[in-house]
Formats: C-alpha cells, structure tokens, sequence
C-alpha cells in the first residue's frame, strides 16, 4: 500500500472548515496566499510520498543503532533528510530574518501530518528543530540567533530539547542536572537526560541540545531552573563546527516502535552552555518549544490515523471473505457492516482530528498575527484537545486498522502493526494524555471558563445557521453544545482541582467530540447536497457524538469514588 498525501482534504479544511483566509488576510501573512499554500501543500506531499514513505517500513525492519559512541541512521534517511533541509521544510514557519518561509503554522501543521504519515520516525527530526527555532526567536540574545538560526532554519544542524531524567519523568522541577557558570558568559552544563528523539545523527553537522538545568542558587522545583544550548560541536570563530562538546549518548533506548528515530540517553559533563532566557527562567523558554511541539505531536498521532485508514481500506477493498449485503453478495470485506463501522470510524475521527489541530493552528497564527487576546486564549485552550484527541485518534484509528487486517494485522509483514506501536508513544510525550486534560481544566479554565464559553457560542449560532439545510443534524450539535456549556459551568464552580482532574480526560475527550461534530457539520454544509462529506458528518453526528453524554457524566462524577479504595486495598 504506497501513502497518499491528502492533499485535496488540507485544500477543503483550510477554505471551509479551519478558514485559513483570516490568516491571509492579515498584515503579518498577507503573502501565504491561496497559490502559495497549493503549492506549498502540493510539493510537500510529493516529498512525502517519493521520498519519505518507502522509508516507512525501512525504519522499522533497519533501526537507528549506536556504534561505538556513534549513532548510524536507518540505509535512506540521510538522504531524505538532505530533501527535507534543501526544500526549506524545516523551516516553513521560521522567520524570514534568518532564511525561514515566515509562513502560518497553519501551512506548517499540514506539512508536518504529511511528513507523519510518510515516515514517522524520520519527521520527528525537523519538529524537534521547528521547536527550537521558535523558542530561540523568541527567548536568545541576538549573538546566539546570528549563529544558530540559520544553521537551524536551513537543516545543516539539527535541535533537540531535553527535559527528562531518570528519576523525574513528568515532574520536571525534580530535575538534578546542574549549570555552573564558568565566568567567561557560558556555563558548565552536568547531568544526564532520558527519552531524548534524535539526540544525535549522521547526517547533520552539528547537533544542538536545549538543556534544562539548575544554577547554583536556583530555588528548588521548576521557578528555579534555567535553560542552555548545549551543542555537540562547540562553533569556532567563524561559526563553523570546532571541537566536540563534553557530552555524549550513553546508549539507545530500546522502544516498542519508532526503531528509526533514535532516542538517546544523554550525558553532560561539564559540556559547555549558553543561557537561553533569563536566569531560573528556563520553563518559560522551554514551554514556547513545547507548545510548538504538543500541536505537531496531535499532528503526528492525525497522520499515523490517516496512513492506517488508507492502508486498512487497501486491504478491505480487496479481501473477499463471507457473503457480503452488497455486491451480489461476493464483494469486498469492506460491504460487511462491521468493517464499514471501522472504517467509517476511522474516516470520521482522523476527519475530526485534523479540523480540531488545523482550527488551533489557525488561532495561533491569528495571535502572532494580530497579538488578540481572544485568539490567544483560543489557541491556548485548542492546544491541549489538538495534541490529547489527535494521538488519542492515532492509536484508535491504528488499533481498528489491525482489527480491519484481520489475523493479517497481527502479521508484521502487512505493516499494520507498525502503525500501532510507533504511534502509541504519542499519548506519552511532550506531556502525557492525562497533563494534556489536567492542564485543560485547570490552567485553561482559569479565566471562569470564558474562553471556552466564546468557543461554544461559536458552534450553537453555527449549528442555528445550518437548521436550515440540515435540521436533525444541526439540532443534535446544538443540544451537545448545551450539554458541555453545563458541563463547564460546573467544572468552574469546583474550587478543588482534584475533582476537576478527576474527571479530566472524558471532559477532555467530550470536548473534542463537540468540536469534531462542529467541523463535520462545516464540511456538509459547505458542501451541499448529499455528497460523501454530508454522509460522513451524518455518521459522526449519529454515531460518535453521542459518547458525549457518557463522558460528561464522567467528568462531573468527583474524586471521592477514585480515593474510595486504599492504597493497601487497590495493590491487593
């Protein structure tokens, strides 16, 4: 099965769903016009589908290996690395000050879930740079964005973030590493980080590490640490790569998928550092990365969904098993109604999933565009749903492609598998599934909820507008909308945020199935008629939203039945 950029679907979301052309219509990106962007999307997915996806399998069967403090990338990456740096892809949204396209994140996230889809192992290379440039425009002093941005921006080095240590998983102000200043402006970084993607290659010349540690007199947990660059080849007078810095990758963590992306355990040792930021400030540096990264994340999980659904409806469009309704009763395993559930389900879902990142990216391009509050507050509260719903979609869609294969998925040779264990780690990192839905209702509700309450205004005068073509539907996505307006109201008003994390995830996940239902609708109408989007939106609305309700009862359930059990009584 050979991967197709869904380039035509990105077209249609951009001018119907996401409405792209707020953004273009702006000072800031009055340049991203509707010419630039087909062919921006157009080109992308011919690099994804010439370059990138024939590498798919080849990371999985080839993995990243270290070999004498070394580490050897999967036969083919580096030279689709080389295609990804020489097209400007790493750096569609980096600013044209320093070689970047200055281009909407919004073109940038739909480049990304291509690349996902492709080749996810490979695609997580460039998104740890995109964090990194953006995080170094914003937060570095000008000498250190002359250096390193344009290295970044055109692909020649590569850019890391590392947060994680052993004994500090998600807690990241439990953190030991240590930054000492050596009295000359750089500091003397020491410590080891886990989990590290692509803390180092073979096809880059230089790797750039972005470091969390503790200065001296750092106050204990995450107001006390700082963040450095810490390259592995410290730059000489002229810029170029000079000698190698004091750190080094211990070993490759050994994971139950993405073989082709080598995630390094890292150690420091006294290796030479610059300051990002302020002193004890490093969170507020490193979460302009993060951010960045959580919405390509959500994108990686909506372009593994996309890669399954094409590959299971390949297969099931060719099976023949059973007397099927349809067809005389010989067709394809796809007539079966069952089989028809999941791949609608996986349609459906990766349809949502994609509109939810693409609307965020869009209130993120419109807050850089015009510094409105209101847009900012959207994209703040749209962030955690987009990286939550899209890698919860991801794994759903992959897991219902093995079901779809039959005992076939359960072979690796089809490829169905693949799927399954490199996206499962999606739902972990740059903050788990769970930090996603406490972070929703706790910090983005701070505001009372008005942000949100904005957000479902929004969707009930769109679904009164849609009464006229679509009444049942409509009527549907407007009684949902009440429902979670209560639901909020009641999140709100609850002082104790064990309860509100109780009952995080289903209202998270609530959420996302209001906002998906909201997008189908969009697409139907602005399709018209009874075409395969007015369908697939019947579908959704019928069939997926409804979970909704289940949900909402979950999340305003409390904490008391979660505490119920003793320690002792619950590891029994």
């Amino acid at each position: 099965m050979t991967y197709r950029a869904p380039v035509e679907e990105f077209r249609f979301i951009f001018n119907h769903v996401a409405d792209i052309g707020r953004v273009t219509a702006t000072d800031r990106f009055a340049d991203a016009t509707a010419d630039v962007t087909d062919a921006i999307l157009t080109e992308a997915g011919k690099l994804c589908e010439d370059k990138l996806a024939p590498l798919q399998r080849t990371g999985d069967q080839h993995p990243a290996r270290l070999e004498n403090g070394k580490v050897r990338t999967t036969p083919g990456f580096a030279e689709a690395y080389a295609a990804i740096a020489e097209g400007g892809w790493v750096s569609i949204a980096a600013s044209p000050d320093f070689g970047g396209m200055g281009l909407p994140m919004t073109v940038t996230t739909a480049v990304n879930e291509m690349m996902s889809g492709a080749c996810l192992s490979l695609q997580l290379n460039p998104l740890m740079t995109q964090g990194q440039i953006e995080a170094l425009e914003h937060h570095a002093s000008d000498a250190i964005k002359a250096l390193y941005l344009p290295k970044l921006v055109t692909g020649e080095w590569c850019g890391t973030m590392n947060l994680t240590e052993p004994q500090a998983g998600s807690d990241v102000g439990a953190l030991t590493s240590r930054a000492v200043p050596n009295g000359d402006g750089t500091y003397a970084i020491t410590g080891q980080k886990i989990y590290i993607s692509w803390g180092d290659n073979d096809f880059s010349a230089n790797v750039c590490h972005l470091v969390l540690a503790r200065l001296p007199d750092g106050k204990p947990g995450t107001k006390g640490i700082s963040l450095f660059l810490v390259p592995k080849l410290i730059p000489d007078a002229t810029g170029n790569p000079g000698v190698a810095n004091s750190l080094k990758v211990v070993s490759l963590e050994h994971k139950m998928g993405l073989h082709g992306s080598p995630t390094c355990v890292m150690q420091y040792e006294g290796a030479t550092g610059w300051l990002i930021g302020k002193e004890h400030d490093g969170m507020a540096a490193m979460f302009t990365m993060m951010n960045n990264a959580r919405l390509g994340v959500g994108c990686q999980g909506i372009g593994v969904a996309e890669a399954a659904t094409q590959h299971a409806l390949a297969y099931a469009a060719d099976r023949r098993q059973g007397r099927t309704p349809v067809g005389e009763g010989r067709g394809p395993i796809l007539d079966h109604a069952d089989v028809r559930r999941m791949l609608l389900t996986m349609k459906a879902d990766t349809f949502a999933a994609r509109s939810i990142a693409l609307a965020c990216a869009v209130a993120i391009d419109m807050t850089t565009a015009t510094g409105d509050a209101d847009c900012k507050a959207r994209a703040a509260l749209l962030t955690p749903i987009a990286k939550a719903f899209g890698t919860d979609v991801g794994i759903s869609v992959a897991d219902m492609g093995v079901q779809v294969h039959g005992g076939m998925g359960f072979v690796e040779e089809t490829g169905a598998a693949q799927f399954c264990r490199d996206v499962r780690v999606t739902a972990i990192y740059e903050g788990t599934n769970g930090i996603q839905s406490m972070d929703l209702v706790g910090r983005k509700m701070m505001d009372g909820g008005e942000a949100a309450f904005r957000l479902l205004d929004e969707i009930e005068a769109h679904a009164e507008t849609a009464r006229a073509i679509h009444p049942v539907m409509a009527e549907k996505v407007w009684q949902a909308t009440e429902s979670l307006r209560e639901a909020v109201e009641w999140l709100v008003s609850q002082a104790d945020m064990t309860t509100r994390f109780a009952g995080s995830v289903p209202f998270l996940r609530a959420f996302a199935r209001v906002l998906g239902a909201h997008y189908h609708l969009k697409a139907a109408l602005a399709e018209g008629g009874e075409g395969p989007r007015v369908k697939l939106a019947r579908f959704y609305v019928n069939r997926l939203l409804p979970e909704h309700q289940a949900l909402l009862v979950q999340a305003m359930a409390g904490a008391d039945d979660l505490y119920a059990m003793t320690a002792a009584e619950l590891c029994a």
